[in-house]
C-alpha cells in the first residue's frame, strides 16, 4: 500500500532521474515516505518505519529485495529462480534465501530497472538479455515464455579483492611448486590456457597470473564483460558489446582480438575463449605474441583440446582437423586446469604440458596434480625448460619436488 501511494504521490517516470545521485534520489524519496507515514498512512506500533522504509525504497527506486545481497560482502551469485525463490552462493555453497520479491511484476521491474540504462530492452521479442550493474557484476535475465515458472535472473558479483599468489597459497588453492612454475610460464613467456567448469575460479586465476606479467610491457585485455583488474601502467582494457535495441552495433570478442593485434601488444589476455576467437588468438600466440594468456570452459586439460578444435571450426574456416591440432600444439604451452570441489573450495587440480603432435593425437604431459587431498609432483620435467637454459635462464631443478 505504502508503495502504492509513493507512486501516485510521486511520478518516478516523470523525474529525470538521470539527473540526480543514487544516494540524492534515496534521500529525497525516504523524506516523501516519512510525510506519508506521519501523515496518511498508518502502520501498527510493532513495524520498524525505517525497516519499512528501506524496504519500499529498494523496491521502488533500487532492486528490490537483491539489494541486501548486493550490499552483502560474502555473496558471491546471486540466483532468482522465481519471485519467491531466490539462492545465493557464499564460499561455493548454495543456501536459498529468506528474501523475496512481491511477485512476477516485481522482478520485472528490477530488471527494466537494470537493462534501461545501457539502451537495451526486455519482451516478449527479446526474451533473453545480458547487463551489468554499476559495480561490474555481471546480470543475465530470462523472462516467460522461456522461463516457464516467471522471470529468473542470475548475478555473477564483481569481485572488488584483487587476490595475489599469496592469498592462493593461503587458501589452499596452488602448493608453492605451482606458483613457481606458473611464475617461470608467465615470465618466461609461455602461452597458457586456463580451464575450468562455471564457478571454478578462472576468471581469479586469470587476474593474478595477468598480474606476473613483468612491467614494461604492453598488456591488452580482451573481455566479454570487464573484471580483470591488473596492476600494470601499459595496459588497454577491451569490453565487447552486445547488440543495441533495434539489434545492431554488435562487437564481438573476436573483432577485438583481430583489433588487438594491430595496436602492437606484448601481451594477449582474452578473459574468455567461446567461439571463433579461438582461432584469431591461436595465431595470435603463433606469430609473436608469446606469453598470452585466456580461459576455456573444458572438463580437464585433455577436453581443452577438442574445445578448441570445436572453437576454432565455429569460425566458418573451412580448415582440416589436422591443421588445427597443428595450430593448437605450436600455439598452447601449458594448460592449468581448476575445479571447485564438493566443499566449494576451488583450487588448480593439474597443471599439464602440450609437448607436441604425434600421429593425430595432441600429445601433453601432466607436471603438478591435486589428488587424494594433496598437491604431487608427477615426475615429469617441462620440456621447456630445457630451452630456457638454452636461452641462459637458470632453473633450480629441484623446483617441483616440494610436491613430491
Amino acid at each position: 500500500m505504502l508503495h502504492r501511494r509513493l507512486l501516485q504521490t510521486l511520478d518516478l517516470r516523470r523525474r529525470d532521474i538521470r539527473q540526480l545521485e543514487t544516494a540524492q534520489l534515496r534521500a529525497e524519496t525516504a523524506d516523501l515516505l516519512r510525510e506519508l507515514l506521519a501523515d496518511e498512512v498508518r502502520v501498527p506500533a510493532s513495524v520498524d518505519t525505517e525497516v519499512l522504509i528501506t524496504q519500499v525504497l529498494d523496491e521502488a527506486i533500487g532492486l528490490g529485495p537483491l539489494e541486501p545481497l548486493l550490499e552483502d560482502p560474502s555473496v558471491t551469485e546471486i540466483m532468482v529462480n522465481c519471485a519467491d525463490e531466490i539462492y545465493v552462493e557464499r564460499e561455493g555453497r548454495l543456501t536459498r534465501s529468506p528474501h523475496v520479491f512481491s511477485g512476477e511484476p516485481a522482478i520485472r521491474a528490477v530488471i527494466d530497472r537494470i537493462v534501461a540504462p545501457l539502451g537495451r530492452r526486455i519482451d516478449e521479442s527479446m526474451p533473453m538479455v545480458d547487463a551489468r550493474l554499476d559495480d561490474g557484476s555481471r546480470v543475465n535475465a530470462i523472462i516467460p515464455p522461456l522461463a516457464v515458472r516467471g522471470s529468473a535472473v542470475t548475478i555473477r558479483r564483481f569481485n572488488r579483492q584483487v587476490f595475489s599468489v599469496d592469498d592462493l597459497l593461503a587458501r589452499g588453492s596452488v602448493s608453492a611448486a605451482m606458483v613457481a612454475l606458473l611464475r617461470i610460464c608467465v615470465q618466461c613467456r609461455r602461452n597458457v590456457v586456463i580451464s575450468g567448469g562455471t564457478g571454478s575460479g578462472k576468471t581469479t586465476l586469470l587476474n593474478v597470473l595477468s598480474n606476473l606479467i613483468p612491467e614494461g610491457e604492453r598488456v591488452v585485455t580482451i573481455e566479454d564483460a570487464a573484471e580483470l583488474r591488473l596492476n600494470h601502467a601499459h595496459l588497454v582494457s577491451l569490453e565487447a558489446r552486445p547488440p543495441n535495441a533495434e539489434g545492431r552495433g554488435t562487437v564481438t570478442i573476436r573483432d577485438l582480438v583481430r583489433n588487438a593485434l594491430r595496436m602492437r601488444p606484448d601481451r594477449i589476455v582474452v578473459g574468455e575463449c567461446r567461439g571463433g576467437e579461438a582461432l584469431d588468438m591461436l595465431q595470435a600466440m603463433n606469430t609473436g605474441h608469446d606469453g598470452s594468456l585466456t580461459t576455456v570452459h573444458a572438463n580437464s586439460p585433455r577436453d581443452v583440446v577438442a574445445r578448441l578444435e570445436t572453437m576454432v571450426l565455429m569460425a566458418g574456416m573451412d580448415l582440416p582437423v589436422a591443421a588445427i591440432r597443428d595450430q593448437i600444439a605450436s600455439a598452447v604451452h601449458v594448460i592449468v586446469h581448476q575445479a571447485r570441489s564438493a566443499d566449494g573450495r576451488r583450487r588448480i587440480t593439474e597443471i599439464a604440458e602440450v609437448t607436441g603432435v604425434e600421429g593425430s593425437r595432441v600429445q601433453m604431459q601432466s607436471l603438478l596434480r591435486h589428488e587424494n587431498g594433496r598437491f604431487v609432483h608427477c615426475g615429469n620435467v617441462p620440456q621447456f625448460f630445457e630451452s630456457l637454459r638454452a636461452a641462459g635462464i637458470e632453473i633450480d631443478p629441484g623446483l617441483l619436488e616440494g610436491d613430491r
